[in-house]
């Protein structure tokens, strides 16, 4: 694997930190590849998003998800003893357990989840505080007078 210096970016910015550990966390991620189980990640509009995750043979209390800070984490695992009970003469369709996690931007927020045809369906939203969204700043003239911007 080859190294990415990203240092040059964080020169003139500030308060990225999040971001350089995001990085190395994905780098150290895509090199233990686990494909399981396959996800669509997709934008349904400007501040909305849904992910998908093929979890056929999994009930919906064998799912857990948690999120928390900035981290989603989708975990699911089947009831050993109703597994061992069964005898299966080819098995093909996956069910092993699985933990799989996403990283969230800020200000994102899980809003739903279903299940529907072996899909798990995770709706997620951008909520951007008031305090952070663009406000507009008056100048003022020195002394406390309203400038108008034009020569009195």
């Amino acid at each position: 694997m080859r190294a990415i210096d990203f240092s040059p970016l964080f020169r003139s910015s500030v308060g990225f930190d999040r971001m350089s550990r995001m990085l190395d966390a994905a780098m150290q991620q895509a090199e233990r590849v686990d494909n399981y189980p396959p996800y669509n990640i997709e934008k349904t509009s400007d501040d909305a998003y849904r992910i998908t995750l093929a979890v056929a043979g999994f009930a919906q209390d064998d799912i857990e998800i948690t999120a928390q800070e900035n981290q989603l984490v989708v975990k699911a695992s089947h009831n050993a003893e109703a597994e061992q009970e069964k005898t299966y003469l080819h098995r093909g369709i996956a069910g092993r357990a699985f933990e799989r996690s996403f990283q969230l931007a800020d200000h994102i927020r899980v809003v739903s989840a279903e299940m529907e045809n072996g899909l798990l369906h995770i709706s997620l939203e951008r909520e951007i505080p008031e305090e952070l969204k663009p406000r507009r700043i008056e100048v003022k003239a020195a002394g406390g007078q309203k400038w108008l911007g034009k020569a009195a």
